[in-house]
C-alpha cells in the first residue's frame, strides 16, 4: 500500500516523509513507549497507518482538511483524525506520547507549545537537523534548551536526509526524542527561566563576568560555585550542562 502523494501544500510547510526505513525506525522507537498517541501533522498517514497497527489509541492532528479526510478513511477505529492547527489543538490532560513530522516553518512555535504542555511523557519529533542538534545540546546548549533542561531530557536519535521527504526540503532533518524527567531538577519554572534568559542575554566575557553583572550572586560565592563545578571563568552559558544549570539556580536562590 502506498501512503504518499506527490508534494504538500507550500503554504502549510508540508514535506511528507516517504523513506520507509525512517518510518520503520520511528515506529520502532514509538513501540518502546506506552499509552495513547497524539500525532502532529498526520499528512497522508505515513506514520499514522503503521502506528495504528499497535491498537493504541491515536489522535492524528492534521491542518489540511483534504489530508485529514483521506487519513480518516484509511485508518482503523483506534485512530481519531482531528482537522485542526496544532498551535490551537487542546492536548489531552492524561498521560500520552507525542509523535510528529513538524512543519519546518513553524518548528520553534510547535516546540514551545509542546514543551509548555503538561501530561505527555515522551515526544518523538522530526525537525530540521540544526534544530535537533541545538535542542540536544550538541555543540553547546541554546537558551531554549537550557530553559527546559530541568524538566526534559533531549536526545538526538538519527539524521534524516532531505531526500527522505517529498517535496525535498533544502535541509536535512533530525529525529529528536524528548523525555519528561520523573523528578524535575528545578522546582520553580518561571523564575528559573527568567534567570536563564538573563544570563544568556546579559553582557560579560565568561560566566564569572556575566554572573557578576547580573548581580544575583556575590563574587566570592560565584568563584566557589565555578570551582566546585569545574567550570572555567571564561566558560559561556552554552557550555553548562543541565545539572550545572540546576546547580547554579540552587546556588543563586539559596
Amino acid at each position: 500500500m502506498s501512503y504518499h502523494h506527490n508534494g504538500g501544500r507550500h503554504e502549510l510547510g508540508q514535506n511528507f516523509l516517504v523513506d520507509r526505513s525512517i518510518i520503520s525506525e520511528i515506529n520502532t522507537i514509538v513501540a518502546k513507549t506506552t499509552g495513547p498517541i497524539v500525532e502532529i501533522g498526520a499528512g497522508d498517514g505515513a506514520l499514522t497507518i503503521p502506528m495504528s497497527r499497535s491498537g493504541r489509541p491515536i489522535t492524528a492532528v492534521e491542518i489540511d482538511p483534504r489530508k485529514a479526510r483521506r487519513v480518516a478513511g484509511r485508518t482503523p477505529d483506534n485512530v481519531a483524525v482531528v482537522n485542526d492547527d496544532v498551535l490551537r489543538f487542546p492536548f489531552p490532560q492524561h498521560p500520552h506520547v507525542v509523535v510528529g513530522n513538524l512543519p519546518f516553518h513553524i518548528t520553534t512555535a510547535v516546540l514551545r507549545r509542546v514543551l509548555a504542555t503538561p501530561a505527555w511523557n515522551t515526544a518523538i519529533l522530526l525537525v530540521q537537523w540544526e534544530v535537533a542538534r541545538r535542542r540536544a545540546g550538541i555543540g553547546g546548549a541554546t537558551l531554549m534548551t537550557a530553559s527546559w533542561w530541568p524538566w526534559y531530557e533531549f536526545q538526538l536519535c538519527v539524521k534524516v536526509p532531505a531526500r527522505a521527504f517529498r517535496p525535498v526540503p533544502s535541509v536535512d532533518a533530525g529525529l529528536l526524542e524528548i523525555r519528561r524527567r520523573e523528578t524535575p531538577l528545578v522546582a520553580d519554572r518561571k523564575p528559573y527561566q527568567e534567570f536563564v534568559k538573563h544570563v544568556f542575554t546579559g553582557p560579560g566575557r565568561g560566566m564569572a563576568d556575566i554572573l557578576r553583572r547580573t548581580g544575583r550572586m556575590p563574587a566570592g560565592r560565584t568563584r566557589n560555585w565555578l570551582d566546585r563545578e569545574g567550570i572555567g571563568v571564561h566558560a559561556l552559558p552554552k557550555d553548562l550542562t543541565a545539572r550545572q544549570w540546576a546547580s547554579l539556580w540552587n546556588a543563586v536562590t539559596r
